[in-house]
């Protein structure tokens, strides 16, 4: 038997497929190749940079779906299927919405691939796929390397993905991991971490948990494994770490460079609406905890929510403002999506504050980085102007080389090529993205 394994586009430019210059490793498919039985043949293509030989023979197909990726992906599951192959789709849309996807697919995986991805396999080969697999959480990637053979060529960024903890304990109400894994952070056996890097020969690495920091000793652990191993890392995390000193030695100790954190918004009632509660001590601008991330070398990516019902336009320009004076590494500065199966998207559902039909994400009007939803202090557009002008602003060329020479990016000059490297891709990406069409079809 024959798998193929895709990564769908988020969609087009005005007059062709867009190609992601930052486009990273997608994991979650090397993961499924790895726990795929040696005898079946795997290949792996990604529509973000190559095309989808949709007459090449294989016997199955299965697609990751997010959100931003769906339309494009209900687009290449037409294509197989209607060639006759069976596709199964995995990700957090099917877990979000699964009644959409079961009308483009011809199985669903719910939940973490495995525990179960051996009988969807057997029952690939037996002709037999179930419509549905429902697979229970738990610790990733057990007794599982991914494989890696798969991304040769493809021209990913030169670090490497990996995995050791799934979820987040917090419930921030716009949080689409709360709602996927129940509010519950599983980890992975740090010897089997360990193991995973010392097969591959990247020394920097991505670790792409939801929130390596939600539990502080599971991560003091790891750091202590890594810190012989002389890499560097990056991650994702909430703002609480800065309350563990010892752990932020660790991180420091352990090669760590920097992480996604998530500030959200610099207005307490925001905050609370959110309720992003490691955030509730940081209502002095996080100046403390800024402090604290400098001090122990941190280049920052900063991440901010904007559009909740206390934001103004002010609130972005402020928010930007604050950015640049604490001269982040990086910023995002998101506009508030309502995403399905969330609280939020419920909440703006009931007050009929959602456009594109409560399903912006298939909408053929919708465009990259608009607003989805009726803000409550702006119209849609100004909230999608003031964040598109923070984000120029925040990436300009001045502003990235006024950053170089300011807070943690010049302390070495490994790290500021680094800085360097990134910050000019995802200036490119922030304006080629802009307005951006999802899908390929009009």
């Amino acid at each position: 038997m024959k798998l193929t394994l895709i990564k769908p586009n988020i969609g087009r430019m005005e007059h062709s497929l867009y190609v992601d210059e930052g486009r990273m490793e997608p994991l979650t498919l090397a993961v499924l190749a790895g726990l795929t039985p040696p005898d079946v043949e795997v290949v792996l293509y990604d529509d973000r940079m190559e095309s989808i030989p949709y007459d090449e023979e294989t016997d199955f197909v299965a697609i990751t779906v997010e959100t931003y990726t769906a339309r494009r992906a209900y687009e290449i599951s037409a294509e197989f299927r209607a060639r006759g192959i069976p596709v199964i789709m995995g990700g957090f849309q099917p877990m979000l919405i699964p009644e959409e996807c079961a009308l483009h697919a011809d199985s669903l995986l719910i939940g973490d691939a495995e525990t179960i991805w051996p009988d969807v396999i057997a029952d690939a080969k037996g002709k037999k796929l179930k419509p549905l697999y429902k697979a229970r959480p738990g610790s990733p990637q057990a007794k599982t390397l991914p494989r890696r053979d798969l991304f040769d060529g493809k021209g990913y960024l030169p670090l490497s993905l990996m995995q050791f903890s799934r979820g987040c304990t917090f419930a921030c109400n716009f949080c689409a991991v709360s709602v996927f894994f129940d509010r519950k952070q599983y980890v992975r056996d740090v010897r089997e971490l360990v193991r995973e890097i010392e097969a591959q020969d990247r020394k920097m690495l991505f670790i792409v948990d939801d929130n390596i920091g939600a539990n502080h000793n599971a991560l003091k652990t790891l750091c202590r494994e890594l810190i012989p191993l002389n890499v560097g890392w990056i991650s994702q995390t909430s703002l609480n770490i800065t309350h563990d000193l010892e752990l932020m030695k660790l991180m420091e100790r352990s090669g760590n460079l920097g992480n996604v954190v998530g500030f959200e918004s610099l207005n307490p009632e925001s905050i609370r609406s959110m309720n992003k509660s490691p955030n509730f001590s940081g209502f002095d601008h996080y100046k403390e905890q800024v402090k604290i991330l400098n001090d122990y070398g941190h280049q920052t990516w900063a991440a901010f929510t904007l559009g909740h019902d206390f934001d103004t336009v002010e609130t972005v320009d402020v928010t930007l403002e604050f950015a640049m004076e604490n001269n982040f590494s990086f910023a995002a500065f998101n506009i508030l999506m309502p995403y399905p199966g969330t609280p939020l998207h419920e909440k703006l559902k009931e007050e009929n504050r959602l456009l594109y039909d409560g399903k912006w994400w298939l909408h053929p009007e919708y465009r990259f980085n608009q607003a989805a939803f009726l803000p409550n202090k702006v119209s849609p557009d100004e909230l999608t102007d003031a964040c598109h002008r923070a984000r120029s602003h925040f990436n300009s060329l001045s502003s990235i080389t006024r950053r170089l020479f300011m807070g943690t990016n010049f302390r070495s000059l490994s790290r500021a090529g680094l800085y360097l490297f990134y910050a000019s891709i995802f200036r490119k990406e922030v304006f080629k993205k802009h307005g951006m069409r999802f899908g390929l079809e009009t």
